[in-house]
């Protein structure tokens, strides 16, 4: 069953609360652009196909088809997501041939807000805090491939939004995190 209205909203609900976040932290053109692959063919189609409302659907057409074709076409376009920022490594050393890449703080931002934006979306009125940590912290084991700068600065943004709150954590990514990393 195609869900197309129930994902249409889904997603720009989830869009517009990025974009309002980024703004609060000044990332006006990537709060503009945040997501917009999801409204192509590729990712809409497949997110109307296995829409579930409580998750995202690309783990329900991974889980069906073995492989998610609109999972692999958004992080291919979408800077704040850590598989975007995954290369052949240039160190003859490295155990693995891969290796994510450091990732600019703009991004690690934008993915801060895509977390709380999400945990949003999908937790609705139970929303908290300390739910965008939990879900880092829950998946923490499969990120091997993230640049350790990278996992450090999230999950340091992580704790502090789950332990002091989403105005303090803001003011912090727009007044510091972001002027520190240029």
């Amino acid at each position: 069953m195609m869900h197309v209205w129930q994902h249409l909203k889904t997603i720009t609900k989830h869009k517009f609360l990025v974009m309002g976040y980024c703004f609060r932290i000044g990332l006006y053109r990537q709060g503009l652009g945040h997501d917009l692959s999801k409204y192509s063919w590729t990712e809409f189609s497949q997110g109307c196909k296995y829409y579930q409302g409580n998750r995202s659907p690309n783990n329900a057409e991974r889980e069906a088809v073995g492989i998610s074709k609109s999972w692999l076409h958004h992080k291919g376009r979408n800077k704040h997501h850590f598989e975007y920022w995954i290369d052949y490594s240039a160190d003859k050393k490295c155990p693995t041939i891969i290796e994510g890449m450091r990732m600019p703080r703009k991004y690690v931002a934008e993915m801060v807000m895509d977390r709380i934006c999400a945990c949003r979306v999908y937790k609705g009125n139970r929303y908290t805090s300390q739910d965008p940590l939990e879900y880092f912290r829950n998946s923490k084991e499969h990120l091997w491939f993230v640049h350790s700068k990278v996992m450090e600065e999230l999950e340091f943004l992580l704790t502090m939004l789950a332990e002091k709150g989403e105005e303090e954590t803001l003011r912090y990514i727009k007044n510091t995190f972001l002027k520190e990393g240029k």
